[in-house]
């Protein structure tokens, strides 16, 4: 089953994300720089954001949008974060009005329909950026203990991105030499299986806990923000040099 969250938890998740993301980003102030991306400052961020939401509406709704024009009146707006809040409460009114058998584009592989797709992803997209806002606020990599993140959503999202992102041909995550990793998170009592070889990884989803070639183990907050770059995983275990290597490799486009 590609996801255990209902529709409802997803968009509970996305408005949580969404309030963390406008409080932290209004504490940290625009121009500040973001420590878990670099190269952007928060106005920048708050952009990237906004974009991605008026563009997964209007993939939900079969329309074409240009991203670049989006970005570029985020970054021309007089107040970014009304701006931001403006779109996403456009996004959310059409995932509560969208109906369920709805046809529309999905993207990651193991993709539950389109309407319960884009709830999940967005919530996640807006989770991991509303994370990058509080690290522009703390001015450094935040640790699980300084998030709002559930157990659930992490959970959710750790499988989103294994299972659905991973997968992808267009990944980058390969090892000349076949490797298995064990994801456990030490909070709930299944694990994943991910199989990095020269091909696409092959996630394998467990219903219990067993150790593989590699390890990384900790509670399903810290492997979300580790596996998604947005920590230094200074509070996981891990064996194989995993997470420098992940670093480099398991980087995540937002489309």
């Amino acid at each position: 089953m590609a996801t255990d969250l209902t529709v409802s938890e997803h968009l509970d998740g996305l408005r949580e994300a969404l309030l963390a993301f406008v409080r932290y980003a209004d504490r940290a102030g625009s121009t500040a720089t973001v420590p878990t991306c670099p190269d952007w400052t928060v106005h920048q961020l708050i952009a990237h954001q906004g974009m991605v939401h008026r563009w997964a509406r209007a993939t939900l709704l079969g329309e074409e949008v240009d991203p670049d024009a989006i970005e570029r009146d985020g970054l021309a707006a007089s107040d970014p974060i009304d701006w931001l809040r403006a779109g996403a409460a456009e996004l959310i009114k059409t995932l509560v009005d969208t109906p369920d058998d709805a046809g529309a584009l999905v993207f990651l592989n193991d993709a539950p329909p389109a309407r319960a797709f884009w709830c999940r992803r967005q919530c996640h997209e807006t989770t991991i950026h509303a994370v990058d806002a509080l690290s522009a606020a703390l001015g450094r990599y935040p640790s699980a203990a300084d998030t709002w993140i559930t157990r659930e959503v992490a959970l959710d999202g750790i499988d989103e991105l294994l299972a659905g992102f991973l997968t992808r041909r267009k990944s980058r995550v390969r090892s000349e030499e076949p490797m298995s990793v064990a994801v456990l998170p030490t909070d709930a009592s299944h694990s994943w299986l991910v199989e990095i070889s020269d091909q696409p990884p092959v996630t394998t989803r467990r219903d219990h806990q067993e150790r593989a070639e590699v390890n990384l183990v900790g509670p399903a907050v810290s492997l979300y923000l580790a596996l998604w770059n947005r920590s230094n995983g200074a509070d996981l275990d891990e064996s194989g040099d995993l997470l420098d290597r992940w670093r480099s490799l398991a980087t995540i486009t937002w489309s």
